[in-house]
């Protein structure tokens, strides 16, 4: 079986690449590693090794944006398998297997020998994510977030947090749309539509926190225009997956694709990719994407 190792080089520290290759040399199996340059590398990376239709196991070594492409490259190939060696700021998807577990994916022997399962994808006109895809406040605070990075002593969650209160005190909450999911055809102003197979975005929000990523079912959450006031008594809420506890405030479906459409262009935001338009389709695709992760870890929610 080939291993390959897709490295950014822009996520993480200077000195964490020389690291990782130093670690990837050490390992007794065959690989490869390939160095992103510019977006759609790792994509175009990831599709030529599993359109080989030889096994192979392929690591996204960086953050969220690194394994999305990795994904959208892979996506479909029985043969192929991915995971994602975190050296990037979020890695939100291996939240999935334990908050506490994110340094497991950093032992590449292990890792390298892990089981895999076949997960669910989510296809948002066209573009396929593992995780989640936000449309509204919380996309414009995941796009606006780079800025913030940059700034000394931020980074990772606190870069979500200056983002989150520059776009909620400065900026208009909710924004005029017409969304249809289900039974549910709603016309006025949304906070936000966040779709999941996933289970964290942004840093560490759960907003589903029962959801499975194998099990054939997209959840819906649809949170109505609230006030500044109401947004800031309940985030720390919605950020724990207590939806249920606000019905009036946040409609939950499960099972359908959603349609938004947006008097003006809309953000959104898959796995951390920004993508942009008046119409959005986001449905369960097709087709799925197999992902290895280290024996002993479970991505099933603790009762």
């Amino acid at each position: 079986m080939k291993h390959i190792f897709i490295i950014n080089p822009s996520a993480g520290k200077k000195r964490s690449t020389q690291a990782l290759v130093d670690n990837i040399q050490a390992l007794d199996l065959p690989y490869e590693i390939t160095f992103t340059g510019e977006p759609g590398d790792a994509r175009r990376t990831a599709r030529e090794a599993a359109a080989s239709g030889d096994p192979v196991r392929i690591y996204a070594c960086g953050g969220d944006g690194t394994l999305n492409e990795v994904v959208n490259g892979a996506a479909g190939f029985d043969n192929a398998a991915v995971t994602n060696v975190p050296t990037g700021t979020g890695n939100d998807f291996l939240k999935i297997f334990g908050r506490e577990n994110k340094s497991r994916f950093t032992d590449l022997n292990a890792l390298s020998k892990g089981p895999q399962a076949a997960m669910d994808l989510i296809d948002c006109n066209g573009m396929l994510g593992l995780d989640i895809v936000c449309v509204g406040l919380d996309s414009r605070i995941a796009v606006d977030k780079d800025k913030y990075n940059s700034l000394p002593l931020v980074s990772g969650m606190g870069a979500y947090v200056l983002s989150l209160l520059a776009n909620v005190i400065f900026k208009s909450i909710a924004q005029p749309t017409v969304v249809d999911c289900g039974d549910l055809h709603f016309n006025g102003e949304t906070t936000i539509v966040c779709v999941c197979s996933g289970r964290y975005y942004g840093g560490g929000f759960m907003p589903v926190g029962d959801n499975m990523p194998d099990d054939g079912l997209l959840e819906t959450l649809i949170v109505r225009k609230v006030s500044r006031t109401t947004f800031f008594r309940l985030v720390s809420k919605y950020a724990a997956g207590k939806y249920r506890d606000y019905p009036e405030l946040i409609w939950y479906r499960q099972g359908h694709p959603v349609i938004i459409q947006g008097q003006k262009e809309l953000v959104a935001v898959v796995d951390g990719e920004p993508l942009r338009a008046r119409e959005l389709t986001i449905r369960l695709s097709d087709k799925k994407i197999n992902f290895f992760y280290p024996e002993g870890l479970n991505y099933r929610p603790r009762t």
